[in-house]
């Protein structure tokens, strides 16, 4: 008796802990995500992409990246630090900010901001390959740089007006030799067949002779490790993770459309690549919550909104399904946008991006990983390459998938495709 006395008492005593927990850590239920229009949601992109990009176009541009970048890296960090780091952050910068920077000047503030940033990046170019730059950047040397040089290409591809067109010949030149310096070396045995396949496929474009290997093998095990649903396998073993994002989708369908133009891949290659990343990219926009967070799962997830280039990708096309509008994907991915870049917990007092999810978290950051790793986040803001008054950033703001599904609205029926 004695005993179950003492067992009532503890349970109320715990019990009256439990609430008073409760009642003294009640907050005021969470305010809704504020709508915005349109024009305000562009405004709010234009700024955070200026904000994780201005500091590498600036420093290149100057001859200060290697000067001002800081080399953070991971706990078990295995590259050559300065060898690969800074080939890194322009590489993967430069990809995401591409598209926005093809659009032609205006007199908006947008637009001159947008011809500062171009003028900064053609400058910072012409440094990267420059012998007599403090800045030139590594292409000769360790096996990074295969996979960064792809994102330059990516970048050359995208914005090839902007970008390639106005540098000058010798800058040309190098860049060609840069990228074939590449072909001395090989990389892991995966999503890296991408990056030789589409630096190729640069070159060809050039009118450069491309190593038909390296684009074949490419273009063929990427098929073969297509698993189904808008989903590819990174190699012979399928991984949980945003790789169909950061790379399979997106470099898939720019490296055949290059080779369709020169009559290296056929129509019916394109099509199916084009319509499996318009199916991942619908997932990818339905892991967005009602509250603009996403899952940090897999590796790699210090590259942040990468996660979400297939979805911009398609965005950026105008190829989203009929049941995905653009306005949804605009409003989600400004959810997205502002949960990451609004504060600066994502960025050192100098302005450099951090590693981490979402703040400093170091212990997050795999064996490859360094600063410049981390400027693969540009690469969710390609629908900046939309014009101001594109349907995407002036429809009416729109609730996306797990917003309407989680207030009981009406929700489309998600299926796995056969293609």
């Amino acid at each position: 008796m004695k005993y179950r006395s003492l067992y009532v008492a503890f349970m109320l005593l715990l019990t009256a802990s439990v609430f008073d927990v409760q009642a003294r850590n009640k907050k005021t239920p969470k305010a809704q995500i504020t709508q915005t229009t349109g024009s305000e949601d562009r405004a709010l992109w234009v700024k955070y992409l200026w904000k994780i990009s201005y500091p590498v176009i600036h420093n290149l541009a100057e001859g200060a990246l290697r000067q001002n970048m800081p080399l953070e890296k991971s706990a078990h960090y295995n590259l050559n630090l300065e060898k690969v780091t800074y080939l890194e952050a322009v590489g993967r910068t430069l990809a995401g900010v591409a598209p926005w920077l093809e659009l032609p000047d205006d007199d908006t503030e947008e637009g001159k901001m947008r011809k500062q940033l171009r003028e900064e990046v053609l400058k910072g170019l012409k440094n990267a390959v420059d012998p007599a730059s403090p800045d030139r950047l590594n292409f000769e040397s360790q096996a990074q740089p295969i996979v960064d040089a792809a994102y330059l290409a990516h970048a050359f591809l995208r914005a090839p007006k902007s970008l390639w067109e106005p540098l000058d010949a010798t800058t040309k030149q190098r860049y060609i030799a840069a990228f074939k310096s590449l072909r001395n070396r090989t990389g892991a045995y995966n999503n890296w067949l991408l990056f030789a396949g589409i630096t190729e496929a640069f070159l060809l474009q050039q009118g450069e002779q491309p190593d038909p290997f390296r684009i074949s093998l490419a273009k063929n095990k990427i098929k073969e490790w297509y698993v189904g649903d808008g989903w590819y396998s990174d190699g012979s073993k399928f991984s949980m993770d945003y790789y169909n994002a950061y790379v399979m989708h997106p470099m898939m369908v720019e490296m055949l459309e290059t080779l369709l133009a020169k009559k290296r891949a056929n129509q019916t290659e394109y099509d199916e690549a084009l319509r499996r990343m318009i199916r991942h990219s619908e997932f990818s926009e339905r892991i967005i919550g009602p509250d603009g967070t996403y899952p940090a799962f897999g590796r790699s997830v210090t590259y942040r909104t990468a996660a979400f280039q297939s979805l911009a990708e398609v965005a950026l096309r105008e190829k989203l399904p009929e049941h995905v509008t653009p306005a949804q994907v605009r409003c989600a991915l400004t959810a997205v946008h502002r949960n990451m870049f609004e504060g600066n917990q994502n960025f050192d007092s100098n302005g450099w991006l951090v590693l981490g999810f979402n703040g400093h978290q170091p212990e997050a950051a795999d064996v490859y990983t360094s600063t410049g790793s981390l400027y693969m986040a540009t690469l969710s803001f390609l629908p900046l390459g939309l014009p101001a008054d594109n349907r995407f950033w002036t429809d009416a703001p729109a609730d996306w998938t797990t917003k309407r599904a989680w207030k009981g609205e009406s929700l489309h029926k998600d299926y796995k495709v056969e293609y």
